[in-house]
């Protein structure tokens, strides 16, 4: 019987995501059980979102009917977005979670060429049941854009892992690892389809998530790569705060890890919001949750005392993008923020 090449067999890689786009993916917010009494408070998000980063990437926007659609190209337009960076997907989908559930881009750098990841998408590890059906998208993209589509068989989502674009890989033991997500295979097994099918050769494990996260400890909460050998690490500072020796376990990890090459990497603290919520609970708000476009940063504040200094410490390690705070107190509503919402399609030439 024959095998199907893996995407490293043939020659792909999950670029990083500060190289070169073509376009962002992101899809409508509608959802009320997401967000009670706020979605029309995520959309002006959103609008503002879009806003910003059409000016360096295309967006590729998911909506559920010809309705929305028309009343989404109203918002814009109202806000002098050039809708012609504007390509809308009319389609059923469920939540705006597209990290998660959309496809993952691969790129063959030597012949230019794209593919795409399409992972299962259990929501989490079955927690809502009503948002499964969101693991179709990406057969849904691929309909029109016809690319070499690669199927692991196996549960994970986009942000629970980050690259570098060289070979080395970020994740956590509490998502990865966790028995809601792929009990039958072991750590190693796990980390065999990372090498696979992102075209890794070196896997950081870190141990767990913050607190507030639904999603058991997605890596794009608490440490992102921003250069081949430099990582933005998540750090609260205050002792008494419930996620400090969480994430000082993390940064102590990190401070030991290398590179694929077998280098210590740079970590630089990036604070924390401090509490975010409400009586109900803590929510996940993190400063990392930030999305890298062409020419700017899409940042997630939330209107504390850390927003300033996160901001600076973003705009240092990227002198040469405009960094933009988007106050995302109402999207973490939804226990998620920018980079969640955000799917890279890297540029193909």
């Amino acid at each position: 019987m024959h095998r199907e090449k893996t995407p490293h067999e043939s020659g792909y890689s999950m670029p990083a995501e500060w190289e070169k786009h073509d376009a962002v993916w992101l899809a409508w917010p509608h959802n009320a059980k997401t967000f009670p009494d706020r979605v029309e408070k995520v959309e002006k998000v959103y609008v503002q979102i879009i806003g910003v980063i059409h000016k360096s990437d295309d967006v590729n926007l998911f909506v559920k009917d010809d309705a929305m659609k028309a009343k989404v190209v109203k918002l814009l337009d109202e806000k002098d977005i050039s809708l012609e960076k504007i390509h809308f997907f009319v389609f059923d989908y469920a939540d705006v979670w597209f990290r998660d559930y959309g496809p993952i881009f691969l790129l063959d750098k030597t012949h230019r060429k794209l593919a795409m990841l399409h992972w299962i998408f259990n929501a989490w590890g079955e927690k809502y049941e009503d948002l499964m059906k969101d693991t179709r998208v990406p057969s849904i993209i691929n309909q029109k854009m016809q690319l070499q589509c690669f199927k692991p068989g196996i549960v994970l989502e986009g942000g629970s892992i980050d690259v570098n674009g060289k070979g080395t890989l970020l994740t956590t033991e509490q998502c990865l690892l966790g028995r809601n997500r792929n009990p039958h295979l072991s750590k190693e097994e796990i980390e065999q389809y990372l090498k696979d099918y992102f075209g890794v050769s070196n896997i950081i494990w870190l141990k767990k998530g913050i607190e507030g996260d639904d999603t058991d400890g997605h890596v794009d909460d608490i440490a992102r790569f921003v250069a081949p050998g430099m990582v933005l690490c998540a750090y609260e500072e205050d002792k008494n705060d419930e996620n400090y020796p969480i994430l000082k376990e993390n940064y102590e990890i990190l401070l030991e890890s290398r590179d694929q090459d077998g280098n210590s990497l740079n970590i630089i603290k990036l604070p924390m919001p401090g509490f975010v919520g409400d009586e109900q609970g803590r929510l996940p708000a993190s400063y990392a949750n930030f999305y890298i476009g062409n020419k700017v940063v899409l940042v997630p504040i939330f209107g504390q005392e850390n927003d300033k200094p996160a901001l600076k410490i973003i705009q240092q390690v990227f002198p040469d993008r405009r960094v933009v705070g988007i106050n995302c107190t109402d999207l973490v509503y939804g226990l998620g923020a920018i980079h969640c919402i955000t799917q890279q399609q890297p540029a193909c030439k």
